[in-house]
């Protein structure tokens, strides 16, 4: 095979010991840093980049501890994944025993809290450390369908040596992130995986399917809490003058009286009850309600403008955006999505038209609806922050970008080119060619 990148489809039209012989010589050439017989992929290049940089050996099986079965009921206790087992089992189960497949559900550090599918499987992956409470962070065991989707937040295939660990070559693993449609927040990973004549390239798309199934199915939920909260407030805020608002514990408005609801307003951390500033309503009164808060303004104010945004990418999977200004602070979570769109915008101060921001995001400068509609949802939560034609940070704001120590683990599931030309300004040692 030629110098090109290795591909899925031909990979599968392949014997799977020829497939592995491949992609063995491949990952042996980025190890060595000598020229591969092809290039890997871009989402198992950008691992293998990570792997080389945090110091992970590539031949030694390394676990982390198992969770006790105490540790790892209070964990499924705690995750919202419990909730849409039964539709992850309705979409992934009846396949997997003809397969040889089995079914992992991981929480966003990683844990392996369910666990099922053909025993025969089952059994092998006991051998190889892929048991319920088990840690399968792309930190600790390397390039993996599990830890590699949570990193990169979107579906990821890997094939026998694109895992970085050589005692993981004989397996094939498919992930996808499931995230919570109410704050856009990370809740784990679905994962099918198999021995390595498993390896289907339509696999990625099925287990994304169903994992948006079990997203939909969340907001589903989300909506009837909401409704269980408006009919709680209503009474409450017939009887009240003047402007409020009940919202729930994210900030998504059941109900208002008295002025226009947003869709949500940014609860800062530490929220409780008590007098509180809102960006943009001001200062509010918080009261409990049933399922969320009563936002009480109890006189006219002006939103006060922001002077300055802390935008922290520190981190690698969790992003913020802090707005200083005369009437205080807040801070909001962002999506990855928001995450690029706020980083790009901070790397470009004179502003970049949609078509613009679509090429950087997407490759593709026609996709500026898809652009505009985040755009438009991000200008929502930092009002006054946010101008456009061009879209751009306010005049009158200051920015500041906090960025990680490694610039290796910069937004990594970003592929924005942008971005990655910042995450490679200062390479490691043993970069993937």
């Amino acid at each position: 095979m030629s110098h090109t990148a290795v591909d899925l489809a031909r990979l599968s039209a392949m014997d799977a010991r020829d497939a592995m012989r491949l992609l063995q010589g491949v990952r042996a050439a980025a190890l060595a840093g000598t020229r591969p017989p092809a290039r890997p992929r871009p989402e198992i290049a950008e691992s293998w980049r990570r792997m080389l940089a945090g110091g992970v050996h590539p031949d030694r099986d390394a676990r982390a501890r198992v969770l006790s079965a105490a540790e790892t009921e209070e964990r499924r206790h705690l995750s919202p994944l419990r909730q849409v087992l039964p539709v992850l089992r309705e979409g992934l189960l009846p396949s997997l025993d003809g397969a040889l497949h089995i079914m992992v559900v991981a929480d966003p550090d990683g844990r392996l809290l369910w666990r099922e599918g053909a025993p025969p499987i089952l059994r092998k992956a006991d051998r190889l450390g892929f048991s319920v409470g088990a840690d399968w962070g792309e930190a600790v065991v390397g390039t993996n369908g599990v830890g590699t989707a949570l990193v990169a937040r979107r579906p990821v295939q890997v094939f026998s040596a694109e895992h970085f660990v050589s005692s993981h070559h004989e397996w094939t693993c498919t992930g996808a992130p499931v995230h919570d449609p109410r704050d856009g927040s990370l809740l784990g990973v679905v994962d099918v995986s198999g021995p390595l004549a498993t390896m289907h390239p339509a696999t990625p798309a099925w287990v994304n399917a169903v994992a948006k199934l079990a997203e939909r199915e969340l907001r589903i939920r989300h909506l009837e809490s909401l409704e269980r909260l408006r009919a709680v407030s209503a009474p409450v805020l017939a009887r009240l003058g003047g402007r409020a608002l009940a919202v729930d514990a994210h900030g998504w408005t059941a109900a208002a009286t008295g002025l226009a609801p947003a869709d949500r307003v940014p609860l800062p951390k530490g929220f409780g009850p008590g007098r509180v500033w809102i960006h943009p309503l001001g200062e509010c009164t918080a009261e409990p309600l049933p399922g969320g808060w009563l936002l009480r303004l109890d006189r006219e104010q002006e939103p006060a403008g922001a002077g300055r945004v802390v935008l922290d990418v520190r981190r690698p999977r969790d992003w913020s955006a802090t707005v200083c200004g005369a009437g205080g602070s807040w801070s909001q979570e962002l999506s990855p999505r928001h995450a690029e769109l706020l980083f790009l915008l901070a790397e470009s101060p004179r502003g970049r038209s949609a078509a613009e921001l679509a090429e950087e995001l997407f490759g593709d400068p026609t996709r500026t609806v898809t652009v505009r509609a985040e755009l438009s949802r991000v200008r929502r939560t930092l009002a006054g922050v946010l101008a456009h034609r061009p879209y751009r940070f306010a005049d009158d704001v200051e920015v500041e970008v906090l960025r990680p120590a490694d610039p290796l683990t910069l937004l990594p599931h970003s592929t924005a080119p942008s971005v990655i030309r910042a995450r490679l300004g200062r390479p490691g040692a043993g970069v993937v060619p």
